[in-house]
């Protein structure tokens, strides 16, 4: 029992960064530091190994630093948050637990429940109450609007009050399939296992996919290490084929800095200051700067705006009344003929890891156009990916992948046949579906899939004004009795792992 009366401060296994609100003004004669590990999240969910992972070495790396630094750090290893929480208030003289606002709705809610003290969240560079209050103006949120908005206020990557080099968006720029002179790609360093690493992977819950080697980052150190890799070698080329995919290479020039922004290892102002610089020093490319920025400054801080602005309702829309479950392909369990959903899921097995175009017109666009639920879709990609958050995941599968709030997010639906596969990736060449076909044993299913959708969905998108062309386009179909056979067959087939 610690007999000296102190204030708790808890900090969340996203929240590791010595900078963050909880902290600030901090010394460790004023506090105790509380950290939870639960083993009940372990068990929530079939976690990536390298998800565990980096999520439990990078809190007991930083419970390390905060006890060099002086700090007692109580770290729990409990079988539940609320267990850890009561069993550090039994051992020690607590006068008040504090802690930095977290990215959970219901964990929000949690700590409400619980009596802590919660103190504004300084993650973001736009609070969410700046983008609630944002909002208020606008009959319909877009993102470019908000990106400007940002840009602008904050005199990013701008010039006299103007957009450097006169153009907001360089997405024009940005869309080139993948080239075929077989270029190297930059090649992430590894860091080191240490002992700490060593006994997390003895005791991790069990899970699948391959178990890390050094690619995420677990200390601020690591991640700054990363940060100045992806500006030396990756940012320079990052623009161009920010959305090409390759079988044979599982990131491109991505940054791969996500799970460092998301643990809170990396703040987004330090990243953005970076890229900028970069450009300013003429180490990088207007067009690679400008795109990087837009996925930290607009994206990353839209989906975040969002998710608070929506929740907890938000989370569980399903305007297409999609009720299939994850396919067996996804869990791992099964393997596919289709060369760009294997392809991704070898990435996925052996990273924890795709980049955004992967997510949306692979592993998404599947979903959508087969019908998976959205509730267990958004599960299985929280569990999946090494980056992952439920502010990320619910927004960007429930809206932006999967339509599921009936276009809140976007104005249409992002449903593909296989020709846009083809156009931006190399796995068409080598497979044995024809992504110019709808019907026939050959028939691509993102092709047969995409017809079908369309047909299925009729009632719910045909006055979508930016789908006219796509529905007139359906409509003059001869084989559309065929295309929803082969679209039943596709579906089942991908229900038992046997595609």
């Amino acid at each position: 029992m610690s007999d000296q009366a102190k204030q708790t401060i808890w900090i969340f296994g996203d929240q590791l960064n010595p900078d963050i609100s909880s902290l600030q003004g901090q010394t460790p004669g004023d506090c105790r530091i509380l950290m939870v590990e639960s083993l009940q999240k372990l068990k929530s969910r079939n976690w990536h190994a390298q998800r565990q992972h980096v999520v439990v070495s990078a809190m007991m790396h930083f419970a390390e630093e905060l006890r060099e630094k002086g700090f007692e750090v109580d770290y729990q290893l409990a079988t539940s948050f609320k267990k850890g929480l009561e069993r550090h208030c039994q051992n020690n003289a607590v006068t008040e637990v504090s802690a930095m606002e977290p990215s959970s709705w219901k964990f929000r809610k949690f700590l409400e429940k619980n009596g802590i003290r919660i103190i504004p969240n300084n993650q973001f560079i736009c609070s969410y109450s700046e983008f609630a209050e944002w909002s208020k103006s606008r009959k319909q949120l877009r993102l470019e609007d908000f990106y400007r908005w940002q840009r602008k206020r904050l005199t990013v990557l701008m010039s006299d009050g103007d957009p450097a080099g006169g153009r907001w968006n360089f997405d024009s720029d940005n869309r080139e399939p993948p080239p075929k002179d077989g270029r190297s790609w930059p090649s992430p360093a590894k860091f080191p296992l240490d002992p700490t690493d060593e006994l997390i992977l003895s005791r991790l819950s069990d899970g699948w996919g391959k178990y890390p080697e050094g690619i995420w980052p677990v200390t601020r150190a690591q991640a700054l290490v990363r940060l100045r890799e992806f500006i030396d070698t990756g940012l320079p080329q990052f623009g161009t084929y920010e959305d090409a995919m390759l079988a044979s290479e599982w990131k491109l020039s991505h940054s791969c800095l996500s799970s460092s922004l998301n643990l809170g290892l990396l703040h987004p102002s330090e990243v953005l200051a970076a890229a900028e610089k970069a450009y300013n020093e003429g180490a990088a490319p207007l067009n690679s700067v400008e795109g990087f920025i837009r996925q930290i400054l607009g994206w990353r801080e839209y989906i975040w705006g969002l998710y608070w602005l929506w929740m907890p309702d938000y989370a569980e829309s399903n305007f297409f009344s999609a009720d299939q479950d994850v396919p067996p392909v996804f869990l791992g369990t099964a393997e596919t003929s289709m060369s760009c959903v294997s392809s991704a899921m070898n990435h996925l097995r052996e990273y924890g890891y795709a980049h955004h175009i992967v997510r949306l017109m692979i592993f998404g666009n599947l979903a959508l156009t087969a019908g998976i639920n959205p509730q267990a879709m958004t599960k299985w990609m929280t569990a999946s990916f090494v980056d992952s958050s439920e502010w990320v995941m619910v927004p960007n599968v429930v809206g932006m992948a999967l339509y599921a709030d009936g276009g809140s997010m976007s104005t249409k639906p992002y449903a593909s046949g296989g020709a846009y596969i083809n156009r931006m990736s190399d796995s068409c060449r080598t497979c044995s579906f024809n992504p110019k076909k709808r019907i026939g044993e050959d028939a691509c299913p993102f092709t047969t899939l995409y017809w079908d959708f369309l047909d299925r969905n009729r009632d719910q998108l045909s006055s979508n004004h930016r789908l006219a062309i796509q529905f007139g386009n359906l409509d003059r179909l001869n084989d559309i009795d065929q295309i929803r056979e082969r679209a039943i067959d596709v579906r089942e087939r991908l229900a038992i792992g046997n595609l």
